[in-house]
This record gives structure tokens, sequence and C-alpha cells, in this order.
């Protein structure tokens, strides 16, 4: 055997192999990216998301041209911060009180909104008369409804019509109204604001005529309380004696200060001579370096010289010589005057600590003394003050008020506010509602999102089979072969363009012989070699065609397998065991009078009814025959197995077309003694319910699943067959190679 690509020939013994197994499944799904799939999904729900987006679409257009245009008119207003017009000299010192922009902007945006406002609104326009509110109140607005009724039933309706905008960063208001009448759009947006101002201006007017009229009454009381405070104050200075209570205090406590300082003066300077007091007392020889006396310095300066010569005479003469006798008299006579000058100092520092202490004790005395006298003035003034203070802080409130009375005087005479209007609304030229080129373009969006919607919940719902690598992972089961969508499905899809490869009158049934060139042609052949490839001793002989429902395309796929495998050499007989809806005598144009089931019941044998299909040499039919009242007893028969025993020794491959495994037992019973069963799966309509039923019925028949095939493939959006059409392009070579060996 030549040498073959190595996941060809080296497969797992006792496993099912399909033709080349090396193009994994896995491969396959990763080439699919998310995207896809929902294109995939797009592509199959498309007629449902135009024709949703065409209903919406066609919806908005209508409403559109018939509902009338609705106008706005738009106004906007300047809003300063809220200050008082005119302030006290405190005021403007001391600066405003900070105000919070937001809720105070936010809190004009409501007064706008407000019911009042909208009311004296519409009273002065006289709005119920408009035929917009009309249509609101009724045929007869005067006995309808009560007078509460009506006023809420108008302002509901002015306030859905009413929009105040704040535009951001800035202190601008735009006060939009809607009306079908652009003229009264624009009247109403400039009244309210009109009445906005107004109302800002009564509201402060008002406020300042009830603080005038508060402040008023407070003066009268406090003008009482004035002159009371200010009585009793100069009874008490006359009482007590008291003529200039700022003088006599700052005299009192001006004296205390210097005594304090002049005994602070006095304690430091008594720790000064204390401390030398101290230490001349313990070692009177000390008073040498404290103290500063010239006479001492020269003593001692002698004494040191005298010292010198008398060493130098004493070591040169001896202590006999008289130089050295006069020597040391005269520095016993130096030492003397020493002795006497350091007691003479520390006499004098003895009187100095004596002097200092006695001052220091003076000043004690003194402060303590002055300190008496500032504590008996302080009791006298502590009366004092608090009826001066009283009498202080009576007048400055008096004062205080008085100026804010003359300010709001003022004020409530002039006609200020903080709100300005910078543009006035005009009558639009064009309605704001509906822009029918935007509204219908928004329409067909809206309509194209909720049939997307429509698509995934529909999707979501669908419990088909979507793609081979779904059955392999329900079953486990190899994909032997997708089969791609033809015939009027997919004419329908392509909206009547020709399909390469399959005319108009043309069956699929036939697709191996009418278009062997076709992709439909091009997968039985890969199904051939999938087959020939699926168990590793040897190709299978007996294999039977079967599907979980009715309709999912088992005949065409057993009649173009059993044309696939005869164009190959080898003799092929296709068995037709349908005995419920026969499709191979039909699709081959041939009688169907005898049969498989006149051979089971012995009226013929197998060699009278089996008969050659014209033009293919190694092709053999064996049709239905009549149908007999029992098919499965027949299929279950002795003679079943024996006929398939005798084709078996006839025919080097026998494909079986059965009746659905969900339904009918005849697929389960004919699984048993077959050599392998191919279970064909429709794309996009079989359950997967109904395939794992399938499977398992036939699984537990004891028969042999080779692997499936997707059936019916809308290769235009799945994408499967361009993946496969190039593997069996590429690959045609070595897998045929492969499987004649074996056959």
């Amino acid at each position: 055997m030549p040498d073959l690509p190595q996941e060809i020939v080296k497969m797992p013994a006792g496993m099912p192999q399909q033709a080349g197994r090396a193009f994994d499944s896995a491969s396959v799904i990763d080439n699919f990216s998310s995207l896809a799939n929902y294109l995939d999904m797009v592509l199959k729900h498309r007629a449902l998301i135009l024709a949703v987006a065409l209903i919406v679409a066609a919806l908005v257009t209508i409403y559109s041209f018939k509902v009338r245009p609705v106008y706005r008119a738009t106004a906007r207003v300047e809003i300063e911060s809220e200050t008082p017009l005119l302030q006290s000299l405190t005021d403007l010192f001391r600066g405003t009180v900070p105000v919070d922009e937001e809720t105070f902007l936010s809190t004009q945006v409501a007064v706008l909104k407000s019911d009042s406002l909208a009311w004296l609104t519409i009273e002065q326009l006289k709005l119920a008369e408009a035929p917009e509110f009309k249509a609101v109140l009724g045929k007869d607005p005067g006995t309808a409804q009560s007078a509460t009724a009506l006023q809420t039933a108008l302002t509901n309706e002015f306030e859905k019509r009413l929009i105040v905008v704040r535009k951001p960063d800035t202190r601008m208001l735009s006060v939009q109204f809607d009306s079908t009448d652009p003229r009264l759009a624009a009247a109403v947006a400039n009244a309210m604001i009109e009445n906005y101002i107004e109302y800002n201006f009564r509201l402060k007017y008002d406020a300042t005529r009830q603080a005038t009229a508060f402040l008023e009454k407070q003066l009268d009381e406090l003008k009482a309380k004035v002159e009371k405070s200010q009585q009793a104050l100069v009874d008490y200075e006359r009482q007590n004696s008291i003529v200039s209570v700022g003088e006599k205090e700052s005299v009192a406590e001006q004296k205390l200060a210097d005594l304090s300082k002049d005994l602070t003066d006095a304690q430091n300077e008594r720790l000064n001579k204390e401390s030398l007091w101290r230490l001349v007392n313990s070692d009177p020889s000390q008073v040498r370096f404290v103290a500063q006396s010239e006479l001492l310095q020269k003593l001692q300066a002698t004494e040191a010289d005298l010292h010198t010569q008398y060493a130098d005479a004493a070591q040169l003469y001896g202590t006999t010589f008289p130089k050295v006798k006069r020597l040391q008299a005269q520095l016993d006579e130096v030492q003397s005057l020493t002795l006497r000058e350091q007691k003479r100092l520390v006499g004098t520092i003895n009187h100095d600590y004596a002097a200092a202490k006695g001052r220091e004790d003076l000043l004690s005395r003194a402060v303590a003394a002055q300190k008496v006298e500032v504590g008996r003035f302080d009791e006298l003034l502590i009366e004092h003050n608090l009826l001066k203070r009283d009498a202080d802080s009576n007048q400055q409130l008096y004062d205080s008020l008085l100026q804010r009375l003359k300010d709001a005087t003022v004020s409530a005479g002039l006609r200020a506010t903080n709100i300005h209007m910078i543009d006035r609304a005009l009558p639009p030229r064009s309605p704001d509602r509906p822009k029918k080129g935007r509204d219908i373009a928004i329409g067909l969006l809206v309509g194209l999102i909720l049939g997307l919607i429509l698509a995934l919940v529909r999707e979501g719902l669908d419990n088909s089979i979507k793609g081979a690598e779904e059955v392999e992972r329900i079953t486990g089961l190899p994909a032997l072969a997708i089969v791609p969508m033809v015939a009027g499905a997919q004419r329908r899809l392509l909206r009547g363009r020709h399909i390469h490869g399959q005319s108009p009158n043309g069956t699929v049934a036939l697709a191996m012989l009418q278009h062997p060139e076709s992709p439909v042609a091009e997968s039985f052949r890969g199904l051939r070699t999938s087959v020939l490839l699926s168990t590793a001793d040897r190709p299978p002989q007996a294999i039977l065609v079967t599907s979980p429902q009715p309709s999912e395309g088992k005949t065409c796929t057993a009649l173009n397998l059993a044309i696939a495998l005869a164009q190959r050499g080898p003799k092929v007989l296709i068995l037709d065991a349908d005995f419920r809806r026969p499709g191979i005598a039909r699709e081959l144009s041939i009688g169907n009078k005898q049969g498989l089931s006149t051979v089971l019941t012995g009226a013929a044998t197998a060699s009278e009814v089996i008969c050659q299909f014209p033009g293919m040499p190694a092709l053999w039919v064996l049709p239905t025959g009549p149908r007999p009242p029992n098919p499965a007893e027949l299929l279950s028969s002795t003679a079943m197995e024996n006929l398939l025993k005798e084709l078996r020794s006839d025919f080097n491959f026998i494909v079986i077309d059965s009746p659905p495994v969900v339904l009918i037992t005849d697929a389960t019973i004919l699984a048993s003694i077959v050599d392998g069963v191919v279970l064909i799966v429709e794309s996009e309509k079989t359950t997967r319910g109904a395939m794992l039923r399938a499977f398992r019925t036939l699984s537990l028949s004891g028969g042999k699943l080779l692997g499936t095939v997707l059936n019916k493939v809308d290769s235009r959006r799945d994408g499967y067959y361009g993946h496969y059409n190039y593997y069996y392009y590429y690959r045609q070579s070595y897998e045929d190679y492969y499987a004649e060996k074996r056959v």
C-alpha cells in the first residue's frame, strides 16, 4: 500500500470512522464565529425581519401623514442670583450669604411649571375657548363638569404641552409650548414668562411690605427699651459718683502694671545678689572671681610677681640672703592687703543683697495693696458694665432696624426684578412634529430591531438540528456527509435563480446521474467514501438508510448512495423496505407489481423480481412490491434473514431504504441484521428529541450506527458546503484510493 496521510491510515480499531477523519469537526466549528452565527440567523429569518420592519414603517408613515402638525414656540429668560436691591453698609462689607445655584434654579423651574402660573395664563389668554382645549373639555364644558374639574382638566392639558428646559452651566431657562396653532404657541410662551416676572415681583413686594410692618412694630418696642436702659445707667453713675469710668480704670490698671514690672525687676536683682552672697559666704576666696575691683586685681598681680621674684632669689641666694628676706616681707604685706580687700568686697556683697531683699519686700506689699484697690473698683463696675452693655445693645439694635426700615421702604417703592427676558417667542414656521422623514426612518429602524428580537425569540424556541457539530455533540456519531438543500426550497431562497447542476425538472434522487458535477452529487460521493471508511476491518456490505421522521430525505440519500457505489464498479443492490411509502420504484420509473413483499411471502423468488437499472450494469433494484397487511412481521421473519444472506452472496453492497425510526418499528428490526446504519437528519427540521430518540432506539436494537447525514443544509447561509467541497476535492485522490483498496 502506498504511503497515505497519517490521519487516514492510523485509526483506532473498533471505532466508527468516516472518510477524511483528519478533517476534524472541531476545526470546522472553530471557523464559525459568533458573528457568523448571528448572520445565519438573520438570513434564515430575513422574511420575518423585513415584514415586521415594513409593517412598523408603514404604520409610522400613515400616522405621520394623518396627524395634525404640532408647532413649538420657545422663549428664553435669564435668572440672576437672588440678592437684595439695597443693602446696608454692614451687609456690603460682610458680603452676601452664598446661594446654592442648582437648588435656586431648580426651584425656579418648578415655579414655572406650577399650577397657579398655568391657570393664570389660561385665564389671561382664554385658552378654554381654543379648539385644542375644547376637545379636552367635551362638547358642553359648561354643564358637563364642575368648575374645579374644568380647572384641573385645563391645567393638566396645559402642563402636558409646556416644557421648561434649563441650559447646562448657565442661568438661562427656555420656556416652550406645543400647539397646533403657531401663533397661540408663541403667545402662551411669552405670557408664561411675563406672568412669571410679575409673580416674582409681587412676591418680593408683599414680602417687603410685611417686613416693613414688622420692623415698625419692633422699633416702637425697642425705642422704649433704649430709653429705659439709658436712664438706669445714668442713675447708677450718679449714685456711685462715677464720672469718668474709662480714665480711672486705665490709671489703676497702669499703676498695677508698673508696680508688677518693678517687682519683677527687684526679684531678678535680689536673685542675682543672693547668688553672689551665697558663693562668697561659702568660700570668701571666690570673691576675686566675681567682684569687679581694680585694687584687688592689682594686688593679685603684685602678689604673683613677688612670688616669682622670691622663688628665683631663694633658689639663687638661699632664704637667709637679705634680698630674699626683703622680698618675703613685701610678699607678706601684699597678701595682708589682699585679704583685707577681699573682706571689704564680701561685706559690700552682703550689704547689696540685704538692700535688694528689702526693696523686693516693699514692692510686694505695694503690688498686693494695688490689687486690692483694683478688685474693689472692678466690683463697683460690674453692675455699671451690665447697664452700659444693655444700653449699647439696645441702641445698636434700634439703629439697625431703623436703617432696614428705611431700605425696605425704598425697595417697596422700586419695581426691580432679577428675571430678564432674553428672547421673546416667535410663531414657528415649521412644525416640531411629526418629522416625516425622520419618523419613518426611526420607524424602520425600530421595526428592524423588533424583527431581530422576534427572530431571536423564534430561534430560541426552535429546537431543531442546526448543524453537523450539534449532531455529533448530542449523539457522538460522526457526520458522514452534509448534503446541501436543492430543488424547490433552494430556488425559492434564491428568488428563482438557476442552481448549478440542478435542472428545473430534475430530481434529487437521481442527482448522481443527472448532475454528476453538482455540489449535491459531490456530497453523495463524499458519503460513499465515508461509508467505505466507516468500519475498521472491511467496508459494510448491508447498509440501512433511515431517518427519525418522514420526509427527511432518506430515500434520495439511499438511492444516490447506491448509484455512487455502483459507479465505482462493484455490484450494488438498492432494496426498498419502506412498505408504507415506497419511493425507489417511483424515482427510478420502474414497475412495482412484484418486489420484496412477494419474495418474503413466497410468491416469487429474488431472482425473478430483482431487475437491473438501465444504463448502469452494476446497479440492481429490488422494489417493495404490493403493500402487505403486516410489514413488521414480514421484515422480522426468518425469510428476511435468509433473503439477506442470499443477497450478500450475489452483491458487493446492499443499500436498504427503510421507514422512519420514531414512528415505525421496521427500521429497528432491520438494524439488527445489517452491517451498518446511516441515520438521515434534516437540517432545521429534525428536532433534537426525535434524533435522540431514533439514536437510542437503533442502539438498543443492536444496530451498528455508522454515522449521520445532515440533509437539506442551506449552503448559502450555513457555510458547511464550502468547507466540505474544498475538503472533498483536496482529499479525493487519497480517500478514493484507500476506499478502492479496501473494497
